[in-house]
């Protein structure tokens, strides 16, 4: 095991996956010299060389329709949008194309591309630069939604979808790239579809992925401290979802709270809350399934403003203690 960074993790599963396979390329708005907004492929143009690590114009509607033809004919390209929010201008190539091909063509044709991109706030990056976008990508069948919390599930979660032969939207959050946590030297993937409980507990679960976890990780300890012992369960993935390790967590609970960075208002909590409304799980539940997401309002630029828009970990613990 080695410690390195969330950005690192990303870094060396796509270094490794372009070792293993020839058709792996990587594609976007000042990746190679520059190494992307955020440093993430530090290093990787002088290992692959320019036919391999592209630069692409600022035209992310151009360079997702040339990653979504490319994967088409055989190639698996994992193209970077410098921010997720960009992703509305090539709304068309990502929702309207890509998923649907395999489908409309009968399995003849394949699109194994992985778009990466940041998402989310906390940086001050303001209205335009810090959207959580992953629900309206969930709801198009055929996307495939990955957003990892952790060194560790960003690089097994990463090298999974590229070898994926549908399209995968690789959401990362901006404020975990520094982070760091123990990842395996040794080869290995997660599959996606498969969420991690990581805490136990037996008085209610909260619900959750992306850089809430490591938020709602803290409010569980606060909590603890009081006697109430909490159960996080990433699920790391939102298509596929693991259904069942949710609907189990809430059966042992009978709490939940649902926590996501995203604007609470049509957010994908609403789905993992029908989720369970629909399932056995409801019949165990001793109070009303709580969501905790955004402010229905653009991300304010002021940092405090900010933080009063996201949830924090205070607000967790409130929302935790409300339910029992």
């Amino acid at each position: 095991m080695k410690e390195i960074t969330y950005a690192q993790a990303i870094n060396d599963a796509m270094c490794e996956e372009m070792i293993r396979d020839e058709t792996v390329f990587f594609m976007g708005e000042d990746i190679a010299e520059y190494c992307g907004a955020f440093g993430v492929s530090r290093g990787m143009l002088e290992k692959f060389g320019k036919d391999r690590i592209m630069n692409t114009p600022i035209s992310e509607q151009a360079f997702v329709g040339a990653g979504i033809g490319a994967a088409m004919v055989g190639m698996r390209p994992i193209v970077e949008l410098m921010f997720s929010d960009f992703m509305c201008v090539c709304f068309d190539e990502l929702v309207n194309e890509a998923p649907k091909m395999r489908f409309m063509f009968g399995g003849k044709v394949k699109v194994p591309m992985v778009m990466r991109t940041p998402s989310g706030g906390g940086t001050g990056a303001a209205a335009q630069h810090s959207q959580s976008l992953e629900a309206c990508l969930a709801h198009f069948p055929g996307l495939k939604v990955v957003i990892p919390s952790t060194p560790y599930d960003a690089k097994g979660l990463l090298k999974t979808a590229i070898r994926d032969d549908n399209p995968v939207m690789f959401l990362e959050q901006k404020t975990l790239y520094r982070t760091k946590g123990m990842v395996p030297e040794e080869e290995y993937t997660i599959p996606l579809g498969v969420a991690d409980v990581k805490r136990s507990g037996t008085d209610c679960s909260i619900i959750t992925y992306g850089r809430m976890v490591q938020m709602s990780l803290e409010a569980a300890q606060r909590l603890m401290e009081e006697g109430i012992n909490v159960e996080v369960v990433d699920i790391r993935s939102l298509v596929p979802l693991d259904h069942k390790t949710i609907i189990e967590s809430v059966r042992k609970t009978r709490h939940v709270l649902i926590v996501h960075e995203a604007v609470q208002f049509g957010g994908f909590g609403g789905e993992i809350a029908g989720q369970i409304a629909d399932s056995e799980a409801f019949y165990y539940l001793d109070a009303p399934i709580r969501r905790l997401g955004a402010l229905s309002c653009p991300i304010p630029f002021n940092p405090n403003l900010e933080k009063a828009v996201f949830p924090t970990v205070e607000k967790i613990v409130a929302q935790v203690k409300s339910l029992l």
